[in-house]
């Protein structure tokens, strides 16, 4: 079974890579404004959404592998959260097939290291592995409630966040604790000079998952550009998807 990958749209290609636990369908908000503009390739990773059975596993080279020969190059490549891992190394190991990245909400190190303050304690990603093995449901609820935090519509998100993750049926919890690990484990903030395309790096001021001195101090080992949206949290296409297109379109426009 092959990758889920849903694309609509019309214009140069775009694809939306979502984070842990999710699918494709969480960016729904985004899509109308873009689908004018690009044709948009909304991706659920393995184990994840419509791609629970694609047989594929949580790893970089396997998901690139089926993108780049499924999906038009170069493409422009949005990746959040999680998605963010996925669409940095992409960009990193495949420059032909990426015209330009954009970060939403996502680091190249998402764990707190001696020379990195910006992370969060490792700790709390290995807690939520744990804990999934004793209660799946409420680990979950937990991991979405970090992620609703900050914003000005917490319970809306929170229901929004939750509804997605279960549309298609329960994430597999094998491959939770794969992107856990992922999260925990993958630094690719050496490697940020290497880009050799244009980035974009959106962040959310009321962030609590990814801050948003995370994101600007590898927007400048990227020599990439940085933004922030005050009043985002950890999601902002969620909460203001107007303002995350409009970053999209423009960034496009001077590829």
């Amino acid at each position: 079974m092959a990758l889920h990958i849903e694309s609509s749209g019309h214009g140069p290609d775009l694809i939306l890579l979502h984070g842990w636990a999710m699918h494709g369908g969480v960016f729904a908000p985004l899509l109308p404004l873009l689908q004018a503009r690009f044709t948009v390739h909304a991706v659920d990773l393995p184990g994840h959404g419509r791609s629970r059975a694609c047989g594929l596993p949580l790893a970089f080279d396997a998901v690139w592998d089926e993108l780049r020969a499924r999906i038009p190059q170069p493409a422009l490549v949005m990746g959040w959260s999680l998605g963010g891992l996925f669409a940095l190394h992409g960009a990193l190991a495949h420059p032909a097939a990426c015209r330009g990245l954009i970060l939403q909400n996502a680091s190249p190190c998402f764990v707190h290291r001696p020379d990195w303050p910006h992370g969060m304690p490792a700790q709390v990603f290995r807690q939520f592995a744990a804990e999934l093995e004793r209660d799946y449901a409420q680990t979950l609820h937990r991991f979405f409630m970090l992620e609703a935090q900050g914003s000005e519509h917490l319970r809306d998100d929170l229901r929004l966040l939750q509804r997605t993750a279960f549309e298609f049926g329960e994430p597999d919890a094998r491959v939770l604790a794969e992107g856990l690990h992922l999260l925990e484990t993958v630094d690719l903030r050496a490697r940020l000079p290497n880009l050799a395309m244009p980035s974009l790096w959106l962040a959310g001021r009321r962030d609590r998952l990814v801050s948003a001195a995370a994101m600007q101090s590898a927007s400048e080992a990227a020599d990439g550009t940085f933004a922030c949206d005050e009043h985002g949290g950890h999601a902002p296409f969620l909460t203001h998807p107007a303002a995350v297109a409009a970053a999209i379109t423009g960034f496009a426009e001077h590829l």
